[in-house]
C-alpha cells in the first residue's frame, strides 16, 4: 500500500463512481483503477466498496478507512509542508507602525513603495498609541512609525510629514451641531472628553496650549486611551472632545465633528525610525513616503 492507493481510494468513496472518478479526478483508465482497488482490499484482507450498476457503495470497514485515509494525507501534506518551509531561507521582515486611525489615509500608497522597495521582504503592519510606537523604535522592534514627535524618545529621528488642526467631536444631535465652526465660548461649560499626559502627551500638550492661548481651561471631565472610548463616551456623557482631523475616519453614526472657529491648533504627523539604522533603503522609503504628504492633507 502507497499513498497513492489511498488517493484513490478517496476520490472513489467522494464520487461513488470508478468510472467517475478515473475520468473526472485522477485521468486514468477505469480498469487500472478497478485493478489498483481490488489490490487495496486484498492487501487488508476485507471488502471496502460494493459494485453496483449505479456505482460503488461503502461497506462498513470502507468507511472506516476513508476516514483515516483522509486524516493519513492531511497529515502527510501538513508534513511536506513545514518540511519545505523548515528548508526555506528565513524571510526578511519589516515592521511599519501607524499610529492607530493613520492607515485609512497612508496604507495603500505606503504598501506600493513597499512593494517596490521591499519586493522580497514581508511587511508587518503594527497599530499602536505613539508612545508605544516610540518605544518599539528605541528597543528596535519596529522599523518605521507613523507618530508623534515625541519629546521623550531619545536616538529616533522624526520627519514631519503635515501638520493637521483639531477638530471637535460630538453627538450628532448636540445642540453646538447647529453651528458651522466651534468658538471657544462654545466650548466653555461643555462636559470635555480628551486624552491623559501619559497615553498622548504630544496631543495633550497642544490642547493645554491652546486654552491657555484662549484662556480657557480645557482640562478633560473624561479621560480616554484611544479614540474608540472617545466616541463611545462623547455620545454617553454627551460631551465634546478636541481631536486630530484623521478621527474623522473613525466617526461612528452617532458621532459628528465640526471645525473650530479662528485659528486652529495643529497636531504634527511624523515619520519616526532609529538613528542607528543607516540602511540607505530607508532612507530611500521615508523619502518616497514624505513625497505623498501633500496627497494626504
Amino acid at each position: 500500500m502507497d499513498l497513492r492507493h489511498l488517493r484513490y481510494f478517496i476520490a472513489v468513496a467522494e464520487e461513488g463512481s470508478l468510472t467517475v472518478a478515473a475520468e473526472k479526478r485522477l485521468h486514468t483508465a477505469q480498469p487500472s483503477l478497478s485493478r489498483q482497488m481490488r489490490d487495496l482490499e486484498v492487501e487488508l484482507g476485507c471488502e471496502l466498496m460494493i459494485r453496483g450498476a449505479k456505482g460503488v457503495e461503502l461497506t462498513a470497514a470502507g468507511r472506516v478507512f476513508l476516514d483515516h485515509a483522509r486524516a493519513v494525507l492531511v497529515q502527510v501534506e501538513a508534513t511536506v509542508e513545514a518540511t519545505r518551509r523548515a528548508a526555506a531561507p528565513a524571510k526578511a521582515s519589516f515592521v511599519l507602525g501607524f499610529l492607530t486611525g493613520y492607515e485609512f489615509d497612508w496604507l495603500p500608497a505606503v504598501m506600493r513603495i513597499m512593494r517596490d522597495e521591499l519586493p522580497n521582504t514581508e511587511v508587518v503592519i503594527l497599530s499602536l498609541s505613539s508612545p508605544d510606537l516610540a518605544d518599539g523604535l528605541m528597543r528596535g522592534k519596529i522599523d518605521l512609525a507613523f507618530l508623534r514627535h515625541e519629546r521623550n524618545a531619545p536616538g529616533i529621528v522624526f520627519t514631519r510629514l503635515t501638520d493637521e488642526p483639531l477638530i471637535v467631536l460630538m453627538p450628532v444631535d448636540h445642540h453646538l451641531t447647529e453651528r458651522s465652526a466651534i468658538t471657544p465660548d462654545d466650548i466653555t461649560g461643555e462636559q470635555l472628553v480628551g486624552v491623559p499626559h501619559d497615553k498622548s502627551p504630544a496631543l495633550r500638550a497642544v490642547t493645554d496650549a491652546y486654552g491657555v492661548k484662549l484662556g480657557i481651561d480645557l482640562t478633560p471631565d473624561h479621560y480616554v486611551d484611544n479614540l474608540a472610548m472617545a466616541m463611545s463616551l462623547v455620545t454617553s456623557t454627551r460631551g465634546i472632545a478636541l481631536m486630530p482631523l484623521y478621527a474623522r475616519n473613525l466617526l461612528p453614526s452617532t458621532v459628528v465633528s465640526r471645525p473650530l472657529a479662528g485659528v486652529q491648533p495643529t497636531i504634527d504627523l511624523s515619520l519616526g525610525y532609529s538613528e542607528a539604522n543607516t540602511s540607505p533603503l530607508l532612507k530611500t522609503i521615508v523619502s518616497r513616503i514624505g513625497e505623498l504628504k501633500f496627497a494626504n492633507r
